[in-house]
């Protein structure tokens, strides 16, 4: 029996269904006189059959008939234009039509040439007398514009055939026929079946575009008309054969031979006990030995031949419901209609009505037929040999209808439709709107992963992005004009008032049944996020404006329903709060060019008693901005915390580490930053609390809890080291007694989980494909009962937008009289040679316990200078936009969106890391703000605070000085070495 591995590699490779029917006739020449075109268009226009043909079977591409009259017209046509096809209609008169198409054969080789005759006996008798080495098919017309379509599609069969059948595992009908007027009479029918099956499987795609491509795996018919052009066939796509259907009379070795259908049939029972063959003819003595082949027969006098035809191929080539039947009786046991059915009857299948189907390559047949080829070669490959193996073959069905089902989840959006979203559906959408930037991050996630499948199991552990449904931006607008909230949005009242607004609202009905299939299939907390068209888009990120909300996972789905109603409100609503209004005027956007999906998403980890949290959230950086030791920029930097990722946005202590270099922390470098800068506070979801009323806070259901609270869930173990208080030292790895200190060392430093080496891989594969630094979220759960090996998600991407052309200009070394700052630690790169105002903190009896009311004047001077169309730079102790006052000033982005250039200064009694993974930082680089830390008590960089304490303030509050120059502020910073610089004005008086 096939180990897993061997499974894995032997189907996990997609089939590509884009890179089928490579080659299309797209151009027709039509070759007929006016009377023959009009009996052939019977007053409408060729065109139009065909394209109402193509359209009526979901076929894209119809191609386009030119006609002309006569060869002379043909000639200048194709000396003119390409063409694909040549149809011609020789007219009944003696003519040189057959002549002239040799002409055409050796001009223009390669295009295949059809003749198209009216059907009587005398036509039949002249063609048998024409030389017709210049025509590839000889067809009779019937009066069907079917037959139109049948000859364009067998040509393209035959032009695709090698490529297809031989590459990807396509199937092949082959129909072995020699008089005109019978394939001239049956392809049509054929093809009909053909692709109306092929228009039903595809409705398994995920999506319409996928259904498109899908029915490019419909089977390919050849058409064989002499015993050895079969056998030739036969022999090069004898791997591939879906069925054959075969005359019994037709020529061998050049002459008509009554027996050369059987003599076919017997070779080919030689070598495939049981493959379907159909044999046809018009004399009934052949159906006895069409019985003793195991074959089917068709009488071809019979009046209802095409419908025999059409139920027969259904029954024996795998198209159709698969039907499990007991084969002493032939009873149906079990009828299966698509994979989904088949994954879940697989187990309850009886031993001999699986063995009987398996060894027969039924399954493998009724796989192949509705293009599933990875997973129908898989099983026809596993020969199924003895009825013992019954068990490990039924697992062996059922393991690869999962990995199938997985493998073509991943990278699609999906139609979310309720009957198919389960447990391996990965993405879908409901709606036809955009999935707005997040969304479109994550869909981009998703196919990044499938290109590159050692994410997928990387040591045992998956990269994976959490089941996701995205309402797009249609349900939005809908939203918002059925419940006409537009005058409400756009109006200035509280935030308050306008979420009132919101919450009264009613979502479309529609959406409820889908919500409640989401929760039976998630079972788990939902995270409801904003995905608007503006945020994260390449050159405006709009990170962290917008509400995220997290619900419970209920028994009660209705009290479940109503929360996810709210929260999607909220959300909704956040669009139009104070801040997302100042974040659009400094941004020059509308808002009212501001639509809003949402994206539904299982929350990353486990449950603990009344909580939920995952081990671990991040947020990575494919550049970094303060490299340290032997870490280099592009090597990136990622940021890690305990529990929710919220934690990290608000600017909470977290372990800092460049992925290629995990065991080199500066955090944990020495006892007294370890106990004084890792985490000592985390976020989990509060499951018990069930707020009626939702809030403009989103995190009101979110608990800020002390890490010994995560000592207690026992969910600390492989994340912390223990402080030993005797010996002061602290021992990698989780003891009982002594505080525990978050250091990720059995992670990072004894790879117990291989983080580092998949967040490279994720950096480097996202910067690779996006064309630019990107910056990543992710959230991982370590090994516990319900996943031995953990998995690590991928929560989302979106660029570090970089000025395109880098400027070169070095930092020169400026003496410090004539520099106002000078960094060590600067973010950003090239010149600023247009900023006249500096607003800065003053740090004389500075303390951090007025950092809340310092926040609030930073505010006002923003909303000025915002007013106003003007930049400044900021100058101020500690961590700016951190959520603790503790460690630095809590603004949000809108509330300092005015500033160019931010800095960071230690002061003697103040001294603070820098800052990494405030949720605005995303947003300083991609505006192309500075940013420096300076800390001139340790020699590292210089701040001039008495140049600007000399110089007339324009304003000045309790907290705050802004002082105006004549002249512009030079900045200059060289991102390559991050340094940087800000010069003091050219002489001049200050206003």
């Amino acid at each position: 029996m096939m180990n897993t591995e061997n499974i894995n590699q032997l189907y996990l490779k997609d089939t590509t269904f884009a890179n089928l029917m490579q080659k299309r006739i797209f151009n027709v020449l039509l070759i007929a006189s006016r009377y023959d075109a009009f009996m052939l268009e019977e007053d409408g226009r060729v065109d139009e059959q065909i394209f109402f043909e193509y359209v009526s079977l979901n076929l894209s591409s119809p191609p386009r008939v030119i006609q002309v009259n006569d060869f002379d017209a043909a000639f200048y046509e194709l000396s003119s234009k390409r063409y694909d096809l040549v149809i011609t209609m020789p007219g009944m008169e003696k003519s040189d039509a057959f002549e002239k198409c040799k002409e055409i054969k050796t001009l223009y080789p390669d295009i295949p040439i059809v003749v198209l005759t009216p059907f009587s006996r005398e036509v039949s008798q002249r063609i048998s007398n024409e030389d017709l080495s210049g025509i590839d098919y000889v067809f009779s017309w019937l009066g069907n514009a079917d037959l139109l379509l049948a000859i364009i599609k067998l040509i393209e069969d035959k032009m695709n055939a090698q490529e297809d059948i031989n590459q990807v595992g396509v199937q092949m009908i082959l129909l072995v026929e020699d008089s005109i007027r019978f394939y001239s009479s049956i392809l049509p029918h054929l093809y009909k079946f053909v692709l109306n099956q092929s228009k039903i499987f595809s409705t398994e795609a995920l999506n319409e575009h996928e259904q498109m491509l899908r029915m490019r795996g419909r089977p390919k018919i050849k058409l064989a008309r002499t015993y050895e052009e079969a056998i030739e066939i036969y022999n090069r796509y004898s791997n591939n054969v879906l069925g054959i259907i075969s005359d019994v009379s037709f020529k061998r070795e050049g002459v008509k031979d009554p027996q050369a259908g059987i003599r076919f049939c017997s070779y080919i029972r030689e070598r495939d006990e049981f493959l379907p063959l159909i044999i046809e003819s018009s004399e009934p003595e052949n159906q006895k030995l069409a019985l003793k082949l195991n074959a089917c027969f068709l009488d071809k006098n019979s009046k209802k031949l095409p419908v025999d035809l059409g139920s027969t191929i259904l029954r024996n080539f795998g198209f159709g419901d698969f039907e499990f039947i007991n084969p002493q009786t032939g009873e149906v046991l079990y009828t299966v209609r698509n994979l989904k059915d088949l994954q879940n009857t697989i187990m309850s299948v009886p031993d001999e009505s699986l063995y009987y189907h398996g060894s027969r390559n039924h399954i493998s047949r009724w796989l192949y037929s509705r293009a599933m080829f990875p997973i129908a070669e898989l099983l026809r490959r596993k020969q199924f040999t003895d009825i013992s193996e019954s068990q490990a073959m039924r697992q062996l069905i059922f393991d690869a209808i999962v990995q199938y089902r997985k493998m073509k989840n991943r990278g699609v959006v999906a139609i979310f439709k309720r009957d198919r979203f389960d447990k391996y559906s990965n993405f879908a959408r409901i709606g036809q709107g955009s999935l707005g930037g997040k969304g479109r991050g994550l869909a981009f996630i998703d196919s990044l992963i499938k290109r590159h499948p050692i994410l997928e199991n990387y040591n045992g552990v998956s990269v994976t992005v959490p089941k996701t449904v995205v309402l797009c931006t249609d349900i939005f607008d809908e939203f918002m004009q059925s419940n006409n909230l537009y005058h409400v949005a756009l109006s200035d009242i509280p935030d308050e008032q306008i979420l009132q607004y919101f919450l009264r609202a009613r979502l479309p009905d529609y959406l409820i049944d889908d919500f409640l299939t989401f929760f039976d299939v998630v079972k788990r907390p939902i995270a409801i996020r904003s995905s608007s068209l503006l945020e994260d888009s390449h050159y405006q990120p709009f990170a962290g404006i917008y509400s995220t909300y997290m619900i419970p996972y209920l028994e009660d789905k209705y009290e479940m329903l109503r929360m996810l109603s709210d929260a999607i409100k909220g959300v909704y609503a956040s669009v139009f709060y104070a801040d997302s209004k100042a974040y659009m005027t400094a941004t020059s956007n509308v808002i009212d060019q501001e639509k809003m999906a949402i994206i539904l998403q299982e929350v990353v980890g486990t449950q603990y008693d009344d909580r939920f949290y995952p081990s671990f959230s991040g947020v990575g950086r494919s550049l970094n901005y303060y490299p340290i030791n032997d870490e280099k920029p592009e090597e990136g930097v990622v940021d890690l915390a305990v529990g929710l990722g919220k934690y990290i946005v608000d600017g909470g202590r977290s372990l800092r580490f460049s992925p290629k270099h995990p065991r080199n922390i500066l955090q944990t470098s020495t006892l007294d930053l370890a106990l004084s800068d890792t985490q000592t506070r985390f976020y989990a979801l509060d499951l018990k609390n069930m707020q009626e009323n939702f809030s403009v806070d989103d995190s009101f259901n979110l608990l800020k809890l002390h890490i010994r609270e995560a000592e207690k869930d026992n969910s600390l173990r492989l994340m912390v080291s223990t402080f030993d208080p005797y010996d002061q030292i602290i021992r990698d790895g989780y003891y009982e007694g002594g505080r525990k200190v978050v250091t990720f060392a059995n992670i990072l430093q004894h790879d117990a989980f291989p983080l580092a080496d998949l967040l490279s891989m994720m950096l480097e594969f996202g910067s690779t494909e996006m064309g630019r630094h990107v910056e990543i979220e992710f959230a991982g759960t370590l090994p516990n009962e319900e996943n031995k090996r953990g998995m690590l998600y991928w929560l989302q991407i979106r660029p570090i937008v970089d000025t395109e052309e880098m400027r070169d200009d070095e930092v020169t070394d400026v003496p410090d009289e004539e520099s106002l700052l000078k960094s060590n630690s600067a973010l950003g790169h090239g010149i600023m040679d247009d900023l006249y105002h500096v607003v800065y903190v003053k740090t004389k009896n500075f303390r951090a316990s007025n950092n809340m009311l310092i926040a609030r004047e930073i505010e006002k001077i923003n909303r000025k200078f915002t007013d106003r169309g003007e930049n400044y730079i900021l100058i101020g102790p500690g961590r700016w936009g951190s959520s603790d006052t503790a460690l630095g000033i809590p603004v949000k982005w809108p509330h300092i969106s005015s500033a160019r250039l931010i800095v960071e200064s230690a002061l003697s009694n103040y001294r603070i890391e820098p800052s990494q993974g405030t949720h605005f930082f995303q947003n300083l680089t991609s505006f192309g703000v500075g940013y420096f830390t300076v800390n001139s008590f340790m020699n590292d960089g210089f701040y001039d605070e008495n140049f600007l304490d000399r110089c007339e303030a324009i304003e000045e509050t309790e907290f705050l000085r802004v002082v105006r120059f004549d002249r512009p502020v030079i900045v200059k910073i060289n991102g390559k070495k991050n340094i940087g610089i800000v010069m003091k004005p050219v002489i001049g008086e200050t206003k």
